[in-house]
Formats: structure tokens, C-alpha cells, sequence
């Protein structure tokens, strides 16, 4: 596995344009959220509610950085919150059908 250290000094070295930085930089960080996801669940730490659990730090640090990078892919016009609204309201109607959560 790559550090971070020379993951990032590619990115430097690439000289990529803004945009494509914020594509990469977005999934690392989706990546990242999953692996904290499928450690909660393999280690059956599903109970979020303990805020003091390092899970829950942890989920709640790799979530806040998704939600960065989504804020700077509006900020940088890559998408618009109408949009992800709009998206937001399809999936919670895909939900109604498919799960219990609304």
C-alpha cells in the first residue's frame, strides 16, 4: 500500500488541474468511508451511539471529509445542490420501496 506521503507527492507531481484534484481527492475519501463502515460491521460496532467509541470518532471524521469534498464540488461548480437534491429525493423514494429506514 502507498502512504500518504508519496500519494500526495504523485498528485504534485501530476500537476492536475483543480477539478480532476477534487475527483481524486473525493475518492479516496469515499474509499476511506467504506473501510471505516465495514469495520464497524465486521466488528459488530454497529451501536453508534457511544460517542466517545474511536468507531464512532473515526466514522464521524471520515464522513465529515465526504461531505467536505462534496461542499468543494459545489464550490468549485461540479455540481449544484438542486441537483443533489433532487438526487437525494429519488433515492429516499427508492428507500420507501426497499428498506424500513423511511
Amino acid at each position: 500500500m502507498v502512504s500518504k506521503n508519496t500519494y500526495w507527492k504523485v498528485i504534485k507531481i501530476m500537476k492536475l488541474e483543480p477539478k480532476q484534484q477534487l475527483m481524486v481527492i473525493l475518492s479516496e475519501e469515499c474509499g476511506e468511508l467504506i473501510q471505516i463502515c465495514q469495520k464497524i460491521l465486521r466488528r459488530g460496532c454497529v451501536d453508534l451511539d457511544n460517542k466517545d467509541e474511536d468507531y464512532y470518532i473515526k466514522f464521524v471524521e471520515e464522513l465529515g471529509d465526504v461531505y467536505t469534498m462534496i461542499n468543494l464540488m459545489h464550490e468549485w461548480d461540479i455540481v449544484s445542490w438542486d441537483d443533489l437534491e433532487k438526487r437525494a429525493e429519488y433515492k429516499l423514494e427508492k428507500l420507501k420501496k426497499w428498506s424500513d429506514l423511511v
